[in-house]
């Protein structure tokens, strides 16, 4: 554990956080978290608690359970309720609501839904049961798609002739695009998400430099890599500086894995559109099987409604994941909306910001202003 120690050390946390003070701004900033990692170490740890009333962290579309769309939801469980179809998911994924209710609703009415750890997982099911056609549930960044992508190719190796793959990859960068081109965003800079990272490097993100004079540095998940990140962005801040640093850089490297991306470019297309949660339809931001693994493709061999759904008229996950609103300003969380009867997918994820809050006790506006988080 002495690794992990020294990510969390008190002495070393209190240098951090000396630092960060002798470098708040006067006046407020406001620093998105990407990913929903971040913000459960956050909320976990109690960091927005240590930090300058003026600096004030944010969170954005960085869970890939999150930005799911109604409409995909709908999708999985149209697929899941066909005759002699295994659909095998993540476990977080059971949960997420739809129009039509979840896949955990699918499975109490009669639905063949499976909880797997790995898309290898699923593709041992589809061996084991050559009877049923298996379908894996595919969600994630980057992060999670070069594992999808080795499965793909495992299934054509082998023959294995009853397994497809639903796919939801999504992209890192075009959700950032979108936030930075709302002229309104009233971001100061970004705490880029380290999984991802260390599947496609540094570079991907130098844009939001580039070509919005923002400052971004990659961090890792414990207390300190959280912390550190936002003295490098604040010393950014102070100095005039907007460039794209690693804090990461015990994993991450610039160039990223080249292994992993020469997989996902062997097995994936860009889309020419995907529907987020929340971002509305984005341009090149989704992943397909190519034309040429076609056969392992679920919405090739099947098909799916492929419908647009509106989110409930009281669910405000879509703010939440802009960084519009914090998860205790929607008005059904924790009331309505709880991780027990949620409404949106940010109480039901792992990652969800809404789901953070709601674990760790932020659940009103009095505990924001006790803890110094009132931006309003």
């Amino acid at each position: 554990m002495t690794f992990l120690d020294d990510h969390r050390d008190p002495t070393a946390a209190r240098a951090v956080l000396d630092a960060i003070a002798g470098l708040a701004p006067d006046t407020p900033v406001r620093l998105m978290e990407v990913c929903g990692g971040h913000t459960h170490t956050i909320y976990r740890h109690g960091l927005e608690q240590l930090l300058p009333a003026t600096v004030g962290l944010v969170h954005g579309p960085g869970c890939p359970v999150c930005v799911l769309p109604l409409g995909r939801v709908d999708d999985a469980i149209a697929l899941a309720e066909r005759e002699g179809v295994v659909l095998a998911c993540f476990g977080d994924l059971l949960r997420v609501p739809g129009s039509r209710g979840s896949l955990l609703d699918a499975r109490a009415r009669g639905a063949d839904v499976r909880v797997v750890y790995s898309p290898l997982d699923a593709l041992d099911l589809a061996v084991a049961r050559p009877e049923r056609q298996v379908v894996f549930f595919a969600v994630g960044f980057e992060t999670t798609a070069p594992s999808t992508a080795r499965t793909v190719l495992r299934a054509r190796d082998e023959g294995v002739a009853n397994f497809s793959v639903f796919c939801n990859h999504v992209t890192i960068a075009p959700p950032l695009r979108a936030l930075l081109d709302t002229p309104d965003h009233q971001l100061d800079g970004f705490i880029g998400p380290g999984h991802v990272s260390t599947v496609v490097g540094t570079t991907v993100y130098d844009f939001v430099a580039l070509e919005h004079g923002l400052p971004l540095v990659v961090a890792g998940f414990e207390p300190l890599d959280v912390l550190t990140a936002v003295a490098m962005l604040l010393a950014q801040l102070r100095e005039g500086r907007c460039e794209v640093e690693n804090e990461y850089e015990r994993v991450v490297r610039r160039e990223g894995n080249p292994v992993a991306l020469a997989l996902l470019d062997e097995v994936f297309r860009t889309r020419p559109a995907f529907e987020w949660r929340g971002l509305g339809t984005l341009p090149d931001s989704g992943l397909a099987l190519r034309p040429e693994l076609a056969a392992f493709d679920a919405e090739e061999r099947f098909g799916v409604p492929g419908a647009t759904v509106a989110d409930p008229r009281v669910c405000q996950c879509g703010q939440v994941l802009r960084g519009v609103i914090e998860p205790w300003e929607c008005k059904v969380f924790g009331t309505a909306c709880t991780p027990e009867t949620p409404i949106g997918t940010c109480m039901v994820s792992s990652e969800g910001a809404c789901a953070a809050y709601h674990e760790y006790g932020r659940l009103h506006r009095d505990v924001a202003v006790e803890l110094g988080r009132d931006r309003a």
